[in-house]
């Protein structure tokens, strides 16, 4: 009789260890599964950056405080026109968006932070803007009688190399004292601001690509091709309208 019982205590035990690896193996995968999207770092704009941008915005009358550097209710309600006027969402933050739209150079940290498509208002003329539009659209202009057939281009922004020659020619000019770093700090904006009045030049106290060829200063391929699409956009839009 125990002869006979043994076969089929063995078959019990190993169809039962069968059983309990499949659940194991189930429920790490389950667990697995389970485990959360990892969510990308929050977006923090850097003093500095508040002090630019609440500069930038006394000189468009958005912002009548002092540049100080931190948040208060009339920098986010300045932020908030800022926004309004350049289609994007109207958060009264400083996100990555609305920096790239002042033009603010972004830190190391700040550039690996996605640019999130909630940052644009959803207005059919105010598409989410690209790096460069195709060559097409940048040589012959838009080819439709609105704006929705050209993107937004991507903010104009002078690299470091263009900078310091700014810089050496506003020393130049006594427009400017110290600087030569390639950074557009308040010193080289006021400079650059007083350059462009005096060679009647719209004063955004930026390095924009009128500034750039006025000081004789050679554009890149790629901003080049920004300045074309920006046209093509401005082009389109006043067609619409």
């Amino acid at each position: 009789m125990l002869k006979k019982l043994v076969p089929v205590l063995v078959i019990v035990l190993y169809a039962s260890a069968i059983h309990f690896a499949q659940g194991t193996s189930t429920a790490s995968t389950t667990a697995k599964t389970a485990e959360p999207a990892k969510k990308p770092p929050v977006f923090r704009p850097t003093k500095d950056q508040i002090k630019q941008v609440q500069t930038m915005l006394k000189e468009k009358s958005l912002y009548k405080g002092e540049a100080s550097g931190t948040y208060n209710d009339d920098t986010r309600a300045g932020i908030k026109s800022f926004q309004k006027e350049n289609g994007l969402t109207q958060t009264g933050t400083l996100n990555r968006a609305t920096l790239e739209k002042f033009g603010i150079e972004l830190t190391e940290t700040q550039k690996k932070s996605p640019v999130l498509e909630s940052s644009f208002a959803k207005a059919e003329d105010e598409k989410k803007p690209t790096a460069t539009t195709t060559a097409a659209k940048s040589t012959s202009g838009p080819t439709a009688s609105t704006s929705d057939t050209v993107k937004k281009p991507a903010p104009f922004r002078a690299n470091v190399d263009q900078i310091k020659e700014a810089q050496k020619i506003l020393r130049d000019g006594k427009m400017l004292t110290g600087g030569g770093d390639g950074k557009l700090d308040d010193a080289t904006r006021n400079g650059l601001g007083k350059y462009q009045e005096a060679n009647g030049l719209k004063v955004t106290k930026t390095l924009n690509a009128a500034t750039l060829e006025k000081m004789s200063i050679a554009l890149t391929d790629k901003q080049k091709e920004q300045v074309a699409a920006q046209a093509a956009y401005d082009a389109a839009k006043a067609t619409k309208n």
